[in-house]
């Protein structure tokens, strides 16, 4: 009995290590008959060329690896902003799909239904050649909050200069482990002894307090640098200071957001829905507004229904950010797996670090979910 449910996996595994195997001979075969060793010496080998925008510092003359970091970083970057936009902006839209406002009801459907039915590709295309291409020349920008220009070049706006930003950086991260554990204190002395405490206000003297006192007593000092026109040529101007944030991620994070959100918001309309209606008019029976109801009951039991389904939409609008090379932002396809590859012509290796990458990320964003879903399961007694 037991045979009979193992064969056949054995067997499947069987098939995929011969599959794997012929592909790998048949690889190796071909790479020794075009004279090509396997290896990833390579990466420390100068890369040789420039990258337009990097969070870390890079030129020509750094190694391979150090580009690979710069690609990976752009990616990260790209990712993070565009989940908690997403999120943020799918939470707002999937509850507005049910209010009982016909207006805001209707267009928050409209925007779904048009930019989940739009390819991500032309979306992207779009914000980068349409939209973000009328923007003004750097010297015709008109100054956005004082500070700031919004231009055919990017956004440019004031860039913080800190004093011992690792003893700011250490405190930050005391204060959120604070907030944590008394919020913990807090919900355990309420269900014992029946006592509310302020959380939010004394979490928040916490969060920026701490901190802030890190200026009075801890040698942290913030100052600002602004942006300034600066005439390169004749005919071109550019903003020297500051910090610029190119078109290309502007554009890129303004489609993956807006695409992703349509998905999650209709994921927090489904958790809605998935409530009983009982369960809401118990709850507006005792005097709860219906943004407390929501808060209250509808939204932590809602969760277990959004928060898979919202895992995969991290997922693509991770694996989807690869669009990117489309518009030459400088991301890991088109950094390692695009102008790195063409130059070593280590396909096989480049393009199994790059798959490793994705897989990676892909399994960390999932992990993460997963434990933040069974940390807010209901538990059944």
């Amino acid at each position: 009995m037991k045979l009979k449910k193992i064969l056949p996996q054995l067997l499947t595994l069987l098939f995929i290590i011969l599959i794997f195997g012929f592909f790998t001979m048949n690889a190796q075969e071909n790479m020794d008959t075009r004279g090509i060793e396997f290896g990833f010496g390579f990466l420390t080998q100068e890369a040789s060329f420039d990258i337009q925008f990097s969070l870390i510092d890079y030129d020509g003359s750094d190694s391979y690896a150090r580009a690979y970091l710069v690609g990976l970083l752009n990616t990260l970057l790209v990712a993070f902003i565009g989940i908690i936009l997403a999120t943020f902006l799918g939470l707002v839209v999937g509850v507005a799909r049910l209010s009982p406002n016909y207006l805001i009801r209707k267009t928050a459907s409209f925007y779904i239904e048009f930019f989940r039915n739009v390819p991500l590709l032309l979306q992207i295309f779009f914000w980068y050649f349409a939209a973000l291409r009328a923007l003004p020349m750097p010297q015709d920008a008109t100054m956005i909050l004082g500070s700031s220009f919004m231009t055919i070049k990017g956004f440019f706006t004031p860039a913080p200069i800190w004093t011992n930003f690792d003893v700011f950086f250490t405190t930050l991260i005391i204060a959120m482990i604070l907030v944590f554990f008394f919020a913990k204190f807090a919900k355990k002395k309420q269900e014992q002894e029946g006592k509310q405490l302020p959380v939010l206000i004394i979490s928040i003297l916490i969060f920026i307090g701490l901190p802030l006192l890190t200026f009075l007593i801890g040698g942290v000092d913030l100052s600002f640098s602004f942006p300034e026109l600066r005439k390169m040529s004749q005919s071109s101007y550019t903003f020297d200071g500051g910090m610029g944030i190119p078109p290309e991620l502007i554009a890129l994070t303004l489609a993956l957001t807006l695409y992703t959100a349509t998905f999650i918001a209709e994921n927090v309309r489904a958790g809605i829905q998935g409530i009983g209606k009982g369960q809401k008019e118990a709850a507006a029976s005792i005097g709860l507004t219906p943004s407390q109801v929501l808060k209250l009951v509808i939204m932590p039991q809602a969760l277990r229904i959004i928060i898979p389904p919202t895992t995969n939409q991290y997922l693509n609008l991770t694996k989807n950010s690869s669009l990117a090379a489309a518009i030459a932002y400088p991301d890991l396809v088109l950094v390692f797996a695009g102008t790195a590859m063409m130059q070593t012509g280590k396909a096989i290796e480049i393009v199994g670090i790059t798959m490793a990458t994705y897989l990676t990320i892909s399994i960390a964003i999932s992990f993460l979910m997963n434990w933040y879903n069974q940390r807010i399961a209901i538990k059944e007694k």
